[in-house]
């Protein structure tokens, strides 16, 4: 399957759950894309005790999947965006939705 999630919030423990299963799918053979749109771009900057998202979002990139971020979001943020966060386009995020078999949005 090739599941496209768009993530819109930080709320640390509503992302460290898309991002749980997000890695649950590619261990199970998924392919998932991961766009991350307005607050979404923000990914990087969680901090929270009880839900390590910076952690679960390494894992994510470790397991061989990627994060998109939106260029206008970053640039509204004054930023560049970062290894989790790399600026993308309104292209790459059709493309998560057109190319995806589920889509999800947190």
């Amino acid at each position: 399957m090739k599941l496209g999630m768009v993530i819109t919030q930080t709320d640390p423990e509503t992302v460290f759950n898309a991002l749980r299963l997000a890695l649950y799918s590619l261990q199970q053979g998924d392919r998932v894309r991961i766009f991350l749109s307005g607050k979404g771009v923000d990914i990087d900057k969680i901090e929270d005790p009880k839900f390590d998202v910076k952690a679960q979002a390494q894992k994510i990139l470790d397991a061989g999947s990627e994060f998109l971020a939106c260029g206008s979001c970053l640039k509204l943020r004054n930023s560049e965006g970062s290894e989790i966060c790399p600026l993308s386009t309104l292209k790459d995020h059709y493309e998560v939705i057109r190319d995806s078999d589920k889509v999800i949005t947190v």
